[in-house]
């Protein structure tokens, strides 16, 4: 069974784990949308070198609501197993 090289929703990189997560034009929208969802404004996952960095930062500007609304769609506890990958 062959695997495509490139990111098979934006066919713009290759499909890593970090790409899918964070860089992926269809992930960032993704973000977009649930942190508007749940009113948390803070910023996508961008520059950050890890997922669990963003997280940490987002949730030190967060108010004591929004850290409980991020805590609800991330489960900490397996972002550094997935980054491990």
């Amino acid at each position: 069974m062959q695997h495509h090289p490139c990111c098979l929703l934006c066919d713009q990189a290759p499909e890593t784990m970090r790409h899918l997560l964070m860089d992926c034009t269809f992930a960032r929208q993704t973000w977009h949308e649930v942190l508007t969802w749940l009113g948390v404004q803070i910023p996508t996952p961008n520059n950050e070198a890890t997922l669990m960095d963003w997280w940490l930062r987002s949730t030190q500007a967060a108010t004591t609501l929004q850290c409980k609304a991020l805590a609800s769609v991330t489960e900490t506890s397996s972002l550094d197993d997935l980054e491990a990958q």
